[in-house]
């Protein structure tokens, strides 16, 4: 599957969660992420962002895409909320 993560992270974790995120998929603009990974990557993935984001303060946004349908899931706080995506 496709992903794009968009984050919103407290500046004293920003270095460690980019640093982390490179390992996975590709950096294409501040705090923006994306490529394919598999189920397993995925994951592992959310498992180990979960242990370096404070889940009260800092806010992940994960798009996955499947051919013409787009996902929306947050790790931690929910800037603002979106009922479609267009």
């Amino acid at each position: 599957m496709y992903y794009i993560v968009v984050y919103d992270i407290a500046e004293k974790r920003v270095n460690k969660v980019l640093k982390f995120m490179r390992k996975y998929l590709n950096w294409v603009q501040n705090s923006v992420f994306e490529g394919e990974l598999s189920d397993g990557q995925f994951e592992e993935m959310k498992v180990k962002l979960r242990k370096i984001i404070n889940l009260n303060e800092d806010s992940v946004l994960i798009y996955s895409m499947e051919k013409k349908w787009v996902d929306r899931e947050v790790i931690g706080v929910e800037r603002s909320e979106v009922s479609r995506i267009i």
